[in-house]
């Protein structure tokens, strides 16, 4: 499996202690991959939903709960602020957004959902430190609010790559837009699926700043 790399306008470190830091707070792809997160059955079905749902544009991250079947069971769109990228605060919104769509499974002996990260960002498919620090925040509050690490995918100009695995495809895009909603409707005895979005309203408050 290779992965190639690039640096990335949100993740300008210095030599301050502040960047070292923020550079701890990272995963790399061969740390990634070898942390045993479990591999999506059908990733180009669960990019398609997220899809359809969030309609994410570059800077918005959804981030979503499956359940034993791979079933989406929640979901919350938010869009990334403009600060250097750190795991730590990552790892906090992760968390926060989390909280506000599903109850905490931290009672269990062991985690039985599991969330995935989708993030839609400028540039193409390799990772970048931003990349890096999105995974460490996933992994922490999956850690922090009982759920099993899944996935971390980007949404690029050219398509969707599960990161740790080569797995992608080239629609839907950052470019895409939706087709529609009408085959994602639950059917008869489907739990409703808890579903957040805060982008358009933290787009506006960055934009007021």
């Amino acid at each position: 499996m290779t992965f190639g790399f690039a640096s990335s306008a949100a993740t300008s470190f210095n030599g301050s202690a502040g960047s070292a830091s923020r550079l701890a707070r990272l995963l790399e792809p061969a740390e990634w991959a070898e942390a045993g997160i479990p591999l999506l059955r059908n990733p180009r079905e669960v990019v398609s939903g997220l899809h359809v749902r969030h309609e994410p544009t570059p800077s918005t991250a959804v981030v979503a709960v499956l359940d034993t079947e791979e079933r989406l069971i929640a979901s919350a769109s938010f869009a990334r602020r403009p600060v250097p990228a750190d795991g730590w605060e990552f790892r906090n919104t992760l968390l926060a957004q989390l909280r506000r769509v599903i109850p905490h499974d931290l009672r269990r002996r062991s985690p039985v959902r599991t969330a995935v990260l989708l993030y839609c960002r400028e540039g193409d498919e390799r990772w970048t430190e931003e990349d890096g620090a999105w995974m460490w925040g996933l992994r922490d509050a999956c850690t922090l609010h009982g759920l099993r690490c899944g996935a971390y995918i980007t949404l690029t100009r050219g398509g969707w790559q599960v990161l740790g695995e080569g797995r992608g495809g080239r629609r839907p895009s950052s470019q895409s837009r939706s087709g529609g909603f009408a085959d994602l409707v639950p059917g008869p005895g489907t739990e409703p699926l808890r579903t957040a979005s805060g982008a358009a309203e933290a787009m506006r408050r960055t934009a007021a700043r």
